[in-house]
């Protein structure tokens, strides 16, 4: 006969780590902000869009990505030829993987166990085992490979080569490239919409973006986003809908954002945002977008929050459509390091 006693106390315990979790699941999540220029990453609460912590890590960090569970974030370090391991519960690092030279950018598998280095200068990726992180593949064939996107299904990761202006694409179960696809000129950001079925390529110098059909693996459509803006980082909303681009002007220095719908490849709006923005990430609940201003000029770089309109943001009240926040604009700022380069957003809230 079970003690009642000892069923009362394993309701309470059960009880507790039930609304523990749904307070983990529903709060806002972290932002990780790589500085280039001060060796750093800054570590933003998204609840209120303040800087929490400050992580130290290798030379000049590139590029940032996390694991899907949420309790690993890793650094390319492009000037000390490694990956920091960041252990997000203590926002220290924990490993740091040698790659090969000058890695600058990085990309996780759906299931976490895998994140996938470009290395700029030895023309290769190199493959890290997240339980034991460690390189347990090197993937050749590259041609000064930039930044990668992994699809959801895992079994593909693309690779933009700034040297020949193509994108690479590569089978994750041998580990070799089966395609290169010709896009625009100095091809930097990429991702890949959540069916898996298109991808969007910046090209930073054609100004324009180019869309890969992923079954084919051919361009199926090439959109501009303006003249001498320089589109640089991508991201894609939550639910597909519309990808958002970084434009660096690195001319004027005053940047913007464009937002491409995925149903129709149009460039529906452009937002105004701060100075030499590069990289670019959506929260995961679609309610804002973070968009990284390099500012090489500053000894401090910044973060503009974009707001993004949801069904909830509009409303009717006696006929009358309203909207109760701004959208599709800057609603707030965060300083960061010196020349922040990349951010990626996780998931999970875990500290």
């Amino acid at each position: 006969m079970i003690n009642k006693q000892k069923l009362y106390s394993i309701v309470l315990v059960s009880t507790a780590m039930i609304l523990i979790m749904m307070s983990i699941a529903s709060a806002a999540p972290f932002a990780y902000v790589t500085n280039s220029g001060s060796d750093s990453v800054s570590v933003i609460d998204t609840a209120n869009n303040t800087v929490t912590a400050t992580v130290n890590v290798g030379n000049e960090p590139w590029e940032v990505i996390g694991t899907s569970d949420g309790t690993k974030v890793y650094v390319a370090n492009s000037g000390s030829d490694s990956v920091s391991v960041i252990d997000t519960a203590t926002n220290t690092v924990t490993a740091t993987v040698n790659v090969g030279s000058i890695p600058v950018g990085v990309a996780a598998s759906p299931d976490g166990t895998h994140v996938y280095v470009a290395n700029n200068a030895s023309n290769n990726v190199s493959v890290i085992n997240t339980t034991t992180n460690t390189v347990t593949a090197t993937i050749e064939g590259l041609n000064k490979p930039f930044r990668v996107a992994v699809n959801p299904s895992g079994t593909k990761v693309y690779v933009t080569n700034i040297a020949n202006n193509t994108v690479s694409v590569i089978n994750t179960t041998t580990n070799t490239v089966i395609a290169a696809v010709p896009v625009g000129s100095s091809p930097t950001g990429l991702v890949v919409i959540p069916d898996g079925m298109k991808v969007y390529v910046a090209n930073c110098i054609s100004n324009n973006v180019s869309v890969i059909d992923a079954g084919t693996n051919t361009v199926t459509a090439t959109m501009d986003v303006g003249k001498n803006i320089f589109p640089f980082g991508t991201t894609i909303s939550p639910d597909g809908s519309k990808v958002y681009v970084a434009n660096g002007n690195f001319f004027n220095g005053v940047g913007t954002v464009s937002l491409i719908d995925t149903g129709t490849n149009n460039v529906t709006t452009t937002v105004d945002v701060g100075i030499h923005p590069l990289g670019i990430a959506a929260a995961p609940d679609g309610t804002k977008v973070y968009v990284v201003n390099g500012n090489f000029f500053s000894s401090k770089g910044t973060v503009s929050v974009i707001n993004i309109p949801t069904n909830k943001d509009v409303a009717t009240e006696n006929g009358t459509v309203f909207a109760n926040t701004p959208t599709n604009k800057v609603v707030a700022t965060v300083n960061v390091g010196h020349y922040p380069s990349a951010i990626f957003i996780s998931n999970y809230r875990l500290h």
